[in-house]
């Protein structure tokens, strides 16, 4: 005799499903940020400089923040521009995106739309040829949008 619907419902019942879950903070920690930031660039000392950040110092939504990294680098065969990495402090990642350059690009320059979860900073780190690191940091407001607020 086969099966009925509600005999098998009545088996599944009794079997105990432990699903697997790893639990994370919701956003990140200043400690994160630094550790995501050595994990990258090691024990190497990080200079401030040559690393220009356009992002906006305002932003209402911060589903699609639009920003610009650039870095003063002339992109020849012996001095160029190998990688650029951007960090944020308080989204649930801190590394948001690594991009790899080489002399053939043209131009040390990469544009891209992040999300920011709050108000927080952004780091971005370049690593050239000669494996120096250098950083620019900006620190982005994100307001709420006014069709979020609770009504009373």
């Amino acid at each position: 005799m086969p099966t009925t619907r509600r005999q098998f419902l009545s088996l599944a019942g009794g079997v105990t499903v432990i699903p697997i879950v790893t639990l994370r903070p919701a956003e990140a920690t200043p400690a994160m940020l630094s550790s995501a930031i050595r994990n990258i660039v090691g024990e190497a000392p990080i200079r401030t400089g040559k690393v220009k950040l356009d992002i906006p110092p305002l932003v209402e939504n911060g589903n699609t923040v639009p920003m610009t990294v650039s870095v003063t680098s002339p992109m020849t065969a012996d001095d160029y521009v190998k990688s650029i990495h951007i960090f944020n402090e308080k989204n649930p990642q801190p590394n948001i995106g690594t991009f790899y350059l080489n002399p053939s690009c043209g131009r040390a320059q990469i544009s891209t739309r992040i999300r920011l979860a709050d108000t927080q900073k952004v780091v971005a780190i370049a690593r050239l040829s000669d494996d120096s690191f250098w950083q620019v940091t900006a620190d982005v407001v994100v307001t709420l949008a006014a069709c979020t607020e609770e009504v009373n």
